[in-house]
């Protein structure tokens, strides 16, 4: 894996306009190929060109002949921010570095910005990180799990065991994963673990002809019926491998997952779970790549915007 440290960082975006330019090439991909965007003027005919004049309010460039204005940010997670565009280069350099995340409440101190602002930022980041690489294949491990705090009952102070109508699980969320031995990982946030929301997500994620590897839970009884190899480890009776049987690589992305929520953000709500579930999802699956995970996440502002907008003609 190429390395790119905070030297090469500071060398590549010394400032907010060295940062500007560089998402002004990411959404106008002729700007990187020979350092020009046509002007969509029609008075013009002239170019936006790497000489162009940069206007800070709003972030933003002007063609050189005509005046006319390209909004870079438009679309992306830097639009309507006040925030210094260095601060957010910097945010997403410190997400893409760090083995288990970074807190808002970090990037606070790092940044000098309110705790809402770098929650925020934060935020908006891990929306470019959600996973689509296609279905998995080969060998693969289902499993759920569960997230969510204690019980404690008014009245009786420590007290975490059960209430009539209550269950351990009652204020927990369920996650239901699938991962390639040796390749990637797939997380979604499920409202249950019930045999109609499992099977239409393994359906979804995994390959008919792939070998799936499960626990004893009963949702899964159907999926050899579904066209695929099933093979299922008893954890009830403690065994954990027999052979090739197991589910121990799943098994260690939820340790990950619940370590780096436990030890980085202590508490995520349910609402946003499923952001914090992409984020290591993404780190998951980027482990190996020659690419520093830092260009990766930055290439996906170009993605998220071509989806927005369409494609990438300057916004006059």
């Amino acid at each position: 894996m190429k390395r790119y440290t905070i030297r090469d960082f500071n060398s590549d975006f010394p400032d907010d306009d060295a940062c500007l330019l560089a998402v002004f090439g990411m959404v106008y991909p002729s700007y990187l190929e020979d350092g020009t965007v046509p002007c969509r003027s029609e008075k013009c005919g002239g170019e936006f060109t790497k000489h162009a004049r940069l206007t800070k309010r709003p972030k933003a460039l002007t063609c050189s002949k005509c005046g006319t204005h390209a909004y870079p940010l438009a679309g992306t997670i830097f639009e309507k921010s006040s925030t210094p565009m260095k601060s957010w280069f910097y945010a997403m350099y410190l997400m893409s570095t760090t083995r288990s995340g970074i807190s808002a409440k970090q990037l606070e101190r790092e940044l000098g910005v309110t705790y809402k602002t770098a929650w925020r930022m934060f935020k908006q980041i891990r929306s470019l990180l959600a996973e689509d690489g296609g279905p998995l294949t080969g060998t693969v491990e289902v499993d759920e799990t569960w997230h969510g705090g204690k019980l404690y009952f008014p009245g009786r102070p420590g007290h975490t065991g059960q209430k009539p109508g209550y269950n351990s699980l009652s204020n927990k969320t369920p996650i239901v994963g699938a991962v390639e031995r040796g390749g990637r990982v797939t997380a979604r946030v499920a409202q249950n673990v019930r045999k109609s929301t499992l099977m239409p997500l393994v359906a979804e994620h995994v390959m008919p002809e792939a070998t799936v590897f499960t626990d004893e839970h009963t949702a899964y009884n159907d999926l050899s019926k579904s066209g695929y190899q099933h093979k299922r480890v008893n954890h009830s009776a403690k065994v954990w491998v027999e052979g090739t049987v197991h589910t121990n690589t799943i098994e260690g992305f939820w340790s990950l997952l619940k370590n780096g929520i436990r030890g980085v953000y202590h508490a995520v709500g349910s609402d946003y779970l499923q952001t914090y579930v992409n984020e290591y999802t993404f780190r998951y699956n980027h482990r190996k790549d020659e690419t520093p995970m830092f260009v990766t996440i930055t290439n996906r502002v170009r993605e998220v915007r071509a989806g927005k907008h369409g494609d990438y003609s300057p916004i006059g």
